[in-house]
């Protein structure tokens, strides 16, 4: 089995090896990765962080030795690029712009140089919200991760990230994490709301926040109301979004 890391700010990771196809997630800079499958130009690939699966163009990854990759991680924490947009430095002072979130502890296995400010995991709770804040009227684009296109779980993906805890991609995903609360009244800010579709999927998730508030992403990020029943938009006014279950991840 081969192995990769990702050397650009973002790259794409399609649902199949086709330039057409649905964008399932995007690899940020620094995420490493199992290449499943390769052929002339896609190769299939499992990403480490949370086990997403899908296609990306041969010419937008590198390849790291087994070793590489079993060592990541291992000597400590990976530290994430906590500015909007940063730089790592490659051969001859070339600079590459990455976004928050990054992996840039693995910059080295990149052959780049960062020396940009890192977020610090796991201080406060409250953290959580300022991160996300770092998102506020992002555009919503399926499948993003970034400040510059993200959909409802790639938000609290990368919330929880910078903060050191791993979710899943997916919200339904997500929702399978936790401990389920009983009523809004025992959440605390940064905790999760998930929401159903009218088939009763669970397809959409937010972070609460302080007095009955939400950040979430329905058309860019957003704050709205929360209440049992769901989500209120006061610029529509009328609920948005049908409550499901709320979870404390940490």
């Amino acid at each position: 089995m081969q192995f990769g890391i990702c050397a650009l700010s973002i790259v794409p990771v399609k649902l199949n090896a086709d330039d057409t196809a649905e964008v399932v997630t995007q690899l940020l800079y620094g995420e490493h990765f199992k290449i499943l499958e390769a052929r002339k130009s896609w190769s299939r690939i499992r990403s480490a962080f949370d086990k997403t699966e899908g296609w990306v163009l041969n010419s937008q990854i590198s390849e790291i030795s087994k070793e590489a990759y079993e060592g990541i991680g291992k000597t400590g924490a990976v530290e994430h690029s906590s500015d909007l947009v940063s730089f790592v430095s490659g051969e001859k002072g070339l600079l590459i712009p990455i976004v928050m979130g990054s992996s840039v502890s693995n910059s080295q296995l990149a052959k780049h140089c960062y020396e940009g400010d890192t977020g610090k995991p796991g201080a406060h709770k409250d953290q959580l919200i300022n991160f996300a804040l770092n998102y506020l009227h992002a555009p919503y684009l399926r499948g993003g991760r970034t400040p510059f296109g993200i959909d409802a779980p790639g938000l609290t993906q990368m919330v929880y990230k910078l903060y050191g805890v791993s979710l899943a991609r997916t919200a339904l995903d997500q929702s399978g994490q936790g401990e389920a609360l009983s009523f809004i009244e025992e959440s605390e800010a940064g905790d999760l709301a998930f929401f159903d579709n009218k088939e009763g999927v669970i397809d959409h998730v937010g972070l609460i926040m302080q007095d009955n508030y939400i950040i979430h992403v329905n058309g860019r990020v957003r704050i709205d109301r929360l209440d049992h029943t769901g989500i209120f938009n006061t610029e529509v006014r009328n609920y948005t979004h049908k409550l499901r279950v709320i979870k404390k991840i940490i």
